[in-house]
């Protein structure tokens, strides 16, 4: 994993990320870490074994389709897909291609970001 206590700039294409196996005991592929932002190279086979995450999260489709569960609704994916998963909430990824494959990006604090009362993102998140 590349920590980037003095980098300026980082690059991953996914072809990288595809030849890397996920460290024993972990889902996915630590690749970048700067700070809070800690960046993954997710591929799930088969089934999304994953539990809620104690930080909040971003996932982008690098390959493949996929549906999302939400923990209350199923949502298309293909690539180029982006969402957001606050901390703690249950989620997981269905009917997967064999080929499907997401970068995820931790950040902030355990507990997740906090979102201030009458902000208007407040609506959409937690």
């Amino acid at each position: 994993m590349s920590e980037a206590a003095h980098e300026r700039a980082w690059v991953m294409h996914a072809k990288a990320a595809r030849a890397l196996a996920p460290p024993a005991g972990m889902l996915s592929v630590p690749v970048f870490a700067h700070g809070t932002l800690d960046i993954r190279w997710y591929a799930p086979v088969g089934e999304d074994r994953q539990v809620p995450h104690t930080r909040d999260e971003v996932y982008v489709v690098a390959q493949g389709r996929a549906r999302f569960f939400d923990g209350d609704a199923h949502h298309s994916l293909e690539p180029g897909a982006c969402l957001f998963v606050a901390a703690g909430q249950a989620h997981r990824f269905e009917a997967m291609s064999a080929d499907f494959a997401v970068w995820v990006l931790f950040y902030g604090p355990e507990g997740g970001e906090p979102v201030p009362a009458g902000d208007p993102a407040a609506a959409n998140s937690r």
